[in-house]
């Protein structure tokens, strides 16, 4: 998502930890997460994947950007966000809240000045016309839906010949 929004990366630096070294294998299967025993006699089996995990990036543009994961996030259920800061204003995007976006700019009379919620759900926005009411939010599949008509409209109009970032089309 960072290549697309803000371009090539030239330069990453990183670390990671496993904070727990051991963990017992899983007696139960939730969804796509599995539940473990606090019985010491269950069998334990060493982890081979980072409990957390940071690095920064610097993109050809000059800006640069950091990247945080972790097991360790609690009260996060499903938290994919960004923020990108510029010269004129900030915008934050947070995937546990699909149809609201953060806004602030500088421009803004210095009485008014502050983050905004604009719900992307309002007669004015796209797509709004082929989902519910005004203000009714979409959820996590209809997602996948403007994606895949994205790639028919794009498949449409022709693929470039080389893979590589393509401007947003003005309004969506």
């Amino acid at each position: 998502m960072a290549h697309y929004l803000i371009g090539d990366i030239t330069e990453v630096i990183g670390m990671n930890e496993t904070f727990i070294k051991e963990r017992p294998l899983p007696t139960e299967m939730t969804g796509l997460s599995a539940i473990g025993s606090l019985d010491k006699d269950v069998p334990r089996r060493p982890v081979t994947v980072e409990d957390a995990t940071l690095f920064m990036t610097r993109f050809a543009n000059g800006a640069y950007r950091s990247f945080e994961a972790t097991r360790f996030a609690t009260g996060h259920r499903s938290t994919n966000s960004f923020k990108i800061n510029g010269s004129k204003g900030s915008v934050i995007f947070d995937f546990e809240r699909l149809s609201e976006l953060q806004v602030y700019f500088v421009d803004d009379k210095e009485d008014v000045q502050g983050f905004r919620r604009v719900v992307a759900m309002d007669a004015a926005h796209d797509y709004s016309d082929v989902w519910w009411p005004a203000g009714h939010t979409i959820g996590y599949e209809h997602s996948f839906i403007h994606e895949v008509v994205e790639l028919k409209e794009a498949r449409e109009d022709g693929f470039p010949e080389e893979a590589e970032a393509l401007p947003a089309e003005p309004g969506r």
